[in-house]
């Protein structure tokens, strides 16, 4: 993996994809700047070296039209606040005026280019315009895992035009080393943790994951598919009926590969989806017409620990219950707990995927685990065992 400890900056201008799409309040401020602290360690890295840093993000979905609300410029102050110096702000990123800016830079010194994505270009992949922003450095990093699964001019395409100058940000190779531990080099036992609403959208997951762990639990909605799969009462919990012969299918694969597969066996159950709605807690093959499991149970979660404390290499993707109502949180949250002991235990950790990583920030336990991706669908495909084009522009 070519990273930027393979290259000395000094005097070099390094033109850095980064991931800042950042959340934002109605004044515009930033809410949460996770991804700008992630990147700290790459531009410190290029800054000490000697180097001159151009930074290049995009912010939400302006679709090729410049609307102020999307300016990166917003953005600037925490930038600068986190990055610990002023960092200068130019309201284009290609052309003229960009290439000047550029020009100007001098060692030592950080500049943000405005929102690629004001230029239909950039989501397009289009190569003239990564041509453009090439022109801008002499070397290229990516630290945008975020986006590395997107085929995008600024995490694909430019990278064609720095042969021998394109390196994986810091952020990026640890996204990936973690990946990599889980799916190939990780010590053993492997615990993958799969939760959420649909086992549609996680099936190519479990099937690449299959071969490289020894259990694997399902919670969350998409267990009800396989509960009821296999015969159980499940009253109106989520299901995907058309996905039943599938959740036996992966229960036979399972049984192949020699993967312990371990379903919840209780559940708490509501008659609505409501956090004030009535509360039982039964067995997950009997849950009553007429009432839905929203959670976990509690000798599933005792059953769920017990598998965590005797694992080395642990994956979280999906909640297991519906954490978000507070009456329906525990499960979630216990499991939380049994992955931040296991981890005191020297196991490491891997939490990926939207909800899991919002219950990570939410609950306190981002400090708790081994590492926490910063990547939501680049993660997913990287489980999926799919090559990512941000990743294949700089190994290829």
């Amino acid at each position: 993996m070519k990273t930027i400890n393979d290259f000395n900056f000094n005097g070099k201008k390094a033109l850095v994809r980064v991931d800042f799409n950042v959340p934002q309040d109605d004044q515009l401020k930033v809410t949460d700047n996770t991804r700008i602290v992630a990147v700290k360690p790459t531009v410190d890295k290029i800054l000490k070296d000697g180097g001159s840093v151009i930074l290049m993000a995009h912010l939400g979905r302006p679709k090729g039209e410049v609307k102020d609300e999307f300016s990166l410029r917003h953005i600037v102050e925490e930038v600068s606040n986190v990055l610990g110096q002023e960092v200068k702000f130019v309201d284009e990123c290609v052309g003229e005026k960009a290439e000047k800016a550029a020009a100007e830079l001098q060692a030592g010194e950080i500049l943000l280019l405005e929102n690629l994505r004001f230029h239909n270009e950039e989501e397009k992949g289009d190569e003239a315009f990564a041509e453009q922003l090439s022109k801008l450095a002499d070397a290229y990093v990516n630290d945008a895992f975020g986006t590395a699964h997107r085929a995008h001019a600024s995490t694909a395409v430019i990278a064609k035009f720095f042969p021998s100058t394109k390196f994986f940000g810091l952020l990026m190779a640890k996204e990936l080393q973690a990946i990599d531990k889980v799916l190939k080099s990780g010590e053993r036992p492997v615990t993958a943790i799969l939760g959420g609403s649909k086992v549609s959208t996680k099936i190519t997951i479990i099937e690449n994951v299959l071969p490289a762990v020894d259990n694997l639990i399902i919670g969350g909605g998409m267990a009800f598919t396989f509960i009821k799969a296999l015969g159980g009462k499940i009253g109106t919990s989520l299901v995907e009926e058309d996905k039943l012969p599938l959740a036996l299918e992966i229960l036979g694969k399972a049984k192949e590969h020699n993967v312990k597969v371990y379903l919840p066996s209780d559940t708490i159950i509501a008659e609505s989806f409501s956090n004030d709605a009535e509360r039982k807690e039964v067995d997950i093959y009997a849950i009553p017409e007429g009432w839905m499991g929203l959670d976990a149970g509690p000798r599933s979660r005792d059953q769920f620990n017990d598998v965590l404390l005797n694992s080395r290499t642990i994956l979280w993707n999906g909640p297991i219950g519906v954490f978000e109502m507070s009456n329906f949180a525990a499960g979630t949250v216990a499991l939380g707990e049994s992955i931040a002991e296991a981890t005191r235990q020297g196991a490491f950790s891997l939490v990926g995927g939207g909800d899991s990583v919002a219950f990570v920030k939410q609950f306190g336990y981002g400090d708790k685990v081994s590492y926490v991706s910063t990547g939501g669908g680049a993660m997913l495909e990287s489980l999926e065992g799919l090559e990512l084009p941000g990743v294949a522009a700089i190994n290829n």
